[in-house]
């Protein structure tokens, strides 16, 4: 028995297998007991191993406490495709879920279901079938006249909006602000069609489509792109502030594209609640803003200014207060005398309203001067006097009084109405007794052109094919069975912001769903049709802003929102029909009014995220009519808008609508141009590569004014050789010969340049000169497009090849040997004719108070500014400021001007010129110090060498670059570059 124990009582013989230890083996009542493969086939768990085995070795051999496995992994528990992560501790806040609720995208406020209307919406879309009864109109005007009022007010008089319509305490409805960044500054950036139907003072029904603009001078492109699908415009003017920056150049636009104009004064209550004008002197401060309005039209178009008048009596002007929800014209509220007094004429009473007609309550004549103590004006007699009675009465009396001087009136209000503040009663009580606004729907109806009559100026102004087709005689007459021709000028994003869907106007035939078309873009023409895709349009739909209708056709002279069309499009587009007998031309791509100045350079945050961003910046370029984006030589990506806020709202859109990132946005800087202020010094002249031809150059500053006219189309290209001579010749007094010899404006066919053939036949072989002409045209293009400064455009510089020695054999002077070259020459005759750099300049144009006129110098002349006029606005305690200031000056200006004003001052900025900086660009002596303002003769070599850095280019520019090296050595031991 003792060789079974050692010396310390341990049993070291042979185990001996007992019952009771069978029992509990079989029960798995040991400690630990060590699976093996067959024991976990009967386990729970099936076929989960919970514990690897080393197969070669022994099956009794220890297994080490790591090596063992207690508990399935989380790939065993859940399955291999679920990602599990173990954290030493929560990494993650307690604000945030652990699961991620699901992000729905929405950007824009949209109606939940259709709201109900007080016209048939089936009767509106049989309106559509007759083109004679259709008015397309644009709302435009400066910022807050009004003009997103009175659509409200339209909205209010055509929709039964419900709940909707009950906002805060005195907050106005704004139906067709839809944006999120719309609704959170009040101010409408995007501009808003709507479809209504609205009825005339006789009862008959038309179908308006109205389209809400931007009033901010920023973004006057959405102004433009509204005008080219429209009729006529309906000028909304602040009678207050008269007319302003913005209404000035909408006004000249509308004259350039010959466009109908009708006129709304808005705010009149202002003159009663604000100003507190007598009646007659309330008169006097709406003729002079109606005047205001003719002294710009009759400075747009001197000779026919006449026929364009706005006034009164003529019916194209509406007097209105969109708050207080009115609108009346001359004969509307005639008429509202005639339904009060038998036999009163309406037309005949109605031109006695407006002018220098009297009215004597003793004699009951009308005069035409004041001879009586008791005569007044008609205007101020009849509808002044008792308008300002109305307002006094609601405002000043008590409920049991106003009660029984409304009921003489026939207007009745629930009692709890009268116990209602005085703004919101004011507005029930004129609703009441203005009634609808017919007044306004007579004037469009009778000023502004139908669908029909309109669609002949349209094609005229607008399509670029010839006038004698099918096609055009179709667009004319508005034929719905015709060839299908859709003018697109807009995109909308959808809610998600995942699309776009195409806005525009049937010209001609009728769009149906499902239809195949071709898109033609604004590249398109019969001999280069890359710009051209198939496209099937997936839906049709009549835009409500806040709601879409579906329809399955919109007829010729209707507006129409399609989906599925666009891929291709980037601003404006031209849809036709599949298959067409006649060839398909696009329309001109929309003209705007402005430039975009105002550069910003953008990068992702994250590097991984770029191609997130480009996609970004390719769903921005579609949104905004006038953003341009382009990356430079350097790799930046760079943004052009307009302004501070459209740059602002631009930025928005990119971060959390199209992109949802964070983005590095730059300094803002501004776009330059390069100029030159005399004519080369020498004949410059440059070879090519394989030393066979040689093309000599001079460069020269243009007449005032030739690059303005060839911008404004005043002057093509297209045009015969000898319009466009005679156009110089009689213009600018240019000699037949050059006049006749223009071989391009560059850099493009509306470029602010000039290249012109100064060869005489007798040195120059002309033949061969026309054959290498296309190749010098490109050359041409590409140096006006990036000159030699800084790689900006070139701009007012006409530049004459003076000589050309060329190779006889064709394949010695390609396009590979003679474009470079070209270009060579133009940068090298550029740099010997005394270069500059040019900069965009803002018109500034401020109200204050009289008080803070003297800040608005001081802040002005500290940004390199000055002030062109000051005058008070008349009729009020405002004073009208005009200015120029720099771009690249301006950058904050607004802030600025608000702090030194208490922000009483308000300012609107938009391009006006470009204006030649200040100092030589290539003086090498100027020493420019680090964090110090350059000096004012210093200023364009500062800003030439921080562009060139900016963009990665050298230190500076040299003309020996682009020189022959022997010209530049003559040039060098004459002294030329030494001055």
């Amino acid at each position: 028995m003792d060789d079974l124990y050692d010396e310390f009582g341990n049993f070291i013989g042979e185990a001996v297998e007992s019952d009771e230890e069978d029992q509990r083996s079989e029960t798995g009542a040991d400690a630990y007991v060590d699976y093996d493969d067959a024991s976990i086939a009967g386990h729970e768990g099936g076929d989960q191993q919970l514990m690897e085995l080393d197969d070669e070795g022994p099956s009794n051999a220890v297994v080490l406490h790591e090596d063992k496995q207690y508990y399935p992994t989380a790939a065993q528990t859940y399955g291999a495709d679920v990602e599990a992560m173990v954290e030493e501790e929560d990494a993650q806040p307690l604000s945030e879920p652990i699961i991620a609720p699901i992000k729905v995208k929405k950007f824009t406020v949209e109606e939940t279901d259709l709201p109900k209307t007080y016209f048939s919406r089936e009767f509106m879309m049989d309106l559509m079938s007759f083109p004679d009864q259709v008015r397309n109109i644009a709302l435009v005007g400066h910022l807050h006249h009004g003009k997103t009022a009175f659509m409200d007010m339209l909205v209010l008089e055509t929709h039964d909006l419900g709940a909707n319509t009950e906002g805060k305490k005195g907050e106005q409805l704004r139906y067709t602000d839809t944006h999120i960044v719309e609704r959170e500054r009040g101010v409408s950036i995007k501009s808003a069609p709507m479809s209504l139907v609205l009825q005339s003072s006789r009862g008959k029904s038309s179908l308006v489509n109205i389209i809400d603009t931007p009033g901010h001078v920023n973004f006057v492109d959405e102004v433009a792109s509204a005008i080219r699908l429209a009729d006529g415009i309906v000028l909304v003017v602040d009678v207050v502030e008269g007319v302003m920056i913005n209404t000035e150049q909408i006004i000249k636009y509308a004259v350039s594209e010959n466009i109908p104009m009708t006129l709304v004064l808005n705010k009149v209550d202002r003159l009663i609640l604000e100003l507190k004008l007598p009646p007659t002197d309330a008169y006097f401060k709406l003729k002079h803003t109606i005047e205001e309005v003719n002294t710009v039209i009759d400075s747009a178009a001197p000779g026919r200014s006449e026929s364009l008048r706005l006034s009164p009596e003529k019916g194209n002007v509406c007097f209105a207060s969109a708050s207080m929800g009115w609108c009346f014209s001359l004969s509307s509220f005639a008429k509202m005398y005639a339904d009060t007094y038998s036999g009163v004429n309406v037309s005949d009473f109605a031109k006695r309203m407006w002018g220098d007609i009297f009215y004597n309550p003793t004699s009951r004549k009308f005069t035409r001067k004041s001879l009586e103590s008791k005569a007044r004006r008609t205007f101020v007699h009849f509808i002044l006097e008792p308008l300002y009675k109305l307002y006094a009465h609601t405002i000043g009396e008590s409920a049991s009084s106003l009660k029984a001087t409304l009921a003489n009136l026939g207007i009745s209000l629930k009692p709890a109405q009268y116990k209602l503040d005085a703004k919101v009663l004011l507005k029930l009580v004129c609703e009441q007794f203005f009634g609808t606004s017919t007044g306004f729907v007579d004037m469009i109806v009778e000023h502004i052109p139908s669908a029909l009559e309109g669609a002949k100026a349209k094609v005229e102004n607008t399509y670029t094919g010839p006038l004698d087709t099918d096609i055009v005689e179709s667009m004319n007459t508005c034929n719905a069975d015709g060839p299908l021709v859709i003018q697109i000028s807009k995109l909308y994003h959808t809610s998600e912001a995942n699309d776009f869907l195409s806005f525009g106007r049937v010209m001609s035939g009728t769009v149906n769903p499902n239809m195949q078309v071709r898109v033609l873009g604004e590249g398109y023409t019969l001999d280069d049709e890359e710009d051209m895709v198939v496209a099937t349009i997936t839906d049709c739909w009549i835009n409500e802003t806040r709601y879409k209708i579906p329809i399955n056709g919109v007829p010729a002279g209707c507006w129409v929102l399609l989906g599925g069309i666009d891929n291709s499009i980037v601003k404006s587009a031209t849809v036709v029909a599949h298959k067409m007998n006649d060839d398909a031309y696009i329309f001109r791509p929309i003209k705007h009014f402005t430039e975009s100045v105002f550069k910003v350079a953008v990068e992702p945050v994250n590097p991984s995220e770029l191609p997130k961003m480009l996609d970004g910046l390719r769903k921005i370029n579609k949104s905004y009519p006038l953003i341009v984006t382009k990356v430079e030589e350097s790799g930046e990506h760079v943004i052009l808008g307009t302004g501070e806020l459209y740059m602002d709202c631009v930025l928005h859109d990119l971060r959390r609508i199209f992109s949802e990132m964070e983005l590095k946005v730059s300094d803002p800087v501004t776009r330059f141009c390069e100029t030159v202020v005399e004519t080369s010094a020498i004949k410059c002249y440059a070879q090519t590569p394989n030393k066979k031809n040689k093309i000599t150059m001079v460069a020269e500053p243009l007449d005032t004014g030739i690059a303005e006219d060839i911008e404004n189309g005043k002057v093509s290209i297209k045009w015969p050789i000898r319009k466009v001579g005679k156009y110089f010749e009689e213009n600018y007094g240019w000699d037949l010969l050059a006049s006749r010899s223009i071989w391009a404006f560059g850099p493009d066919e509306t470029g602010p340049n000039i290249l012109q053939d100064d060869t005489l036949p007798s040195e120059v072989d002309k033949k061969l000169l026309n054959q290498v002409r296309d190749s010098i045209r490109q050359g041409f293009a590409w140096g006006t497009r990036e000159g030699p400064l800084c790689e900006e455009p070139i701009r007012n510089t006409r530049f004459k090849i003076m000589d050309a020695t060329l190779a006889s054999e064709a394949i010695y002077r390609g396009g590979g040997q003679i474009i470079p070259t070209a270009r060579r020459a133009c940068y090298s005759s550029f740099l010997m004719a005394s270069p500059r750099l040019m900069e965009p300049v803002y018109s500034c144009s401020m109200t204050a108070p009289a008080d803070s006129v003297s800040a608005l110098y001081t802040v002005l002349a500290k940004r390199r500014g000055h002030v062109l006029t000051d005058g008070p606005i008349a009729g009020t305690p405002l004073y009208l400021v005009k200015g120029l200031i720099p771009v690249i000056d301006s950058f904050g200006f607004e802030t600025d001007l608000r702090i030194h004003t208490q922000g009483q001052a308000f300012c609107s900025l938009v391009f006006d010129r470009w204006n030649i900086v200040p100092g030589d660009p290539l003086d090498k002596e100027v020493k420019l110090r680090p964090l110090e303002p350059a000096s004012a003769q210093a200023m364009a070599r500062d800003l030439t060498l921080k562009t060139r850095r900016r963009k990665g280019l050298s230190e500076d520019v040299t003309i020996a670059k682009f020189l022959e090296p022997e010209l530049h050595a003559m040039i060098e031991s004459s002294g030329l570059l030494d001055g």
